[in-house]
């Protein structure tokens, strides 16, 4: 089975890298200087600095060559993934395209997996996702995520496994999609608390009710529980949501000690929010944390008001 990595971020270099444990492995870059001083000196010093690139990763601008490949690992924003696919869905027909991207279009609403059977109805669509830094998977510290696709394949399972990656499968690519995008917004959240110095025991508390939230809503469009309660939900809440390596916590530390934030870093969990608070609404589902983490990241809230607005809701059974 052939491997390529489409999209030269943290993410992707990352697994770029442990893949070329079971043999080559094709990284595209879109940017094409990127791609030449990635081959040149073996190493990402704009995304992934540190890190040794493996002699079996080859590094190329050049996409047509990279979608030679049989698998096709998505590593690039979810706002980028829909234009993407329909530029090229001619060239990706009946190709696996495993999505590693965690969030919810926020033109469309759907999850990757929706996009990719949207647009490139001839794929073979799969969610790679679960709790990980790319510094630790590049690294070669242990990890363990969830590997969705409808077809249950233990062939893929096993060409994406390595030494350090450890990859767990299910049939549930809705759960395991909806998991990697909600933890996002709640992240958001959890560095909120923590940059405003409302402390550990408000995380803890924002944690639970942020994941009793992602439940509610993923059970309503058809996720299983179990899928939630595993690594690509609940696994990876709690990683995101106490972690500094965190984008998303990072943006939500920033908005609770009112200090500035680097706008050049993609946090997916601001288009999350809006798209999940949009879908929450026209489904009568209640979500008041992603409600309010859509108002603050859009400004139309103080971080104190909105405390006040979810400690005054009404007393309820849990």
């Amino acid at each position: 089975m052939s491997i390529s990595v489409l999209g030269a971020g943290a993410f992707g270099t990352a697994l770029a890298i442990s893949l070329a444990q079971n043999g080559p492995v094709t990284l595209w870059a879109r940017d094409g200087e990127h791609a030449r001083q990635m081959q040149a000196t073996r190493t990402n010093a704009r995304r992934l600095p540190g890190v040794d690139l493996p002699e079996n990763v080859s590094i190329d601008a050049d996409l047509s060559l990279c979608l030679a490949a049989d698998t096709l690992l998505l590593a690039m924003p979810m706002q980028q993934m829909g234009d993407f696919l329909k530029t090229h869905a001619e060239k990706l027909g009946g190709k696996t395209l495993v999505s590693c991207s965690k969030g919810i279009d926020i033109a469309t609403g759907q999850g990757p997996t929706g996009l990719i059977r949207a647009h490139c109805p001839g794929a073979r669509a799969a969610v790679l996702t679960g709790p990980s830094f790319a510094a630790d998977i590049a690294r070669g510290l242990p990890t363990a995520l969830t590997l969705a696709c409808t077809d249950h394949s233990q062939s893929l399972q096993t060409a994406l496994s390595t030494p350090n990656l450890r990859l767990y499968r299910t049939t549930d690519t809705t759960g395991a999609e909806l998991g990697g995008a909600l933890k996002n917004v709640y992240a958001i959240a959890a560095g909120t608390v923590i940059g405003a110095g409302l402390g550990d025991s408000a995380r803890a508390a924002l944690m639970t009710r942020g994941f009793a939230e992602m439940l509610r809503f993923a059970l309503m469009l058809g996720a299983r529980a179990e899928t939630l309660s595993g690594l690509s939900g609940f696994g990876d809440l709690v990683l995101t949501c106490t972690s500094s390596q965190s984008r998303n916590f990072k943006l939500g530390h920033a908005l609770g000690a009112n200090e500035p934030f680097d706008q050049t870093i993609t946090v997916e969990g601001v288009a999350t929010a809006k798209a999940v608070s949009k879908l929450a609404q026209s489904r009568d589902i209640e979500m008041p944390i992603a409600a309010m983490v859509t108002a603050l990241t859009e400004q139309k809230i103080s971080v104190n008001d909105a405390v006040q607005a979810l400690l005054a809701r009404p007393l309820k059974e849990e």
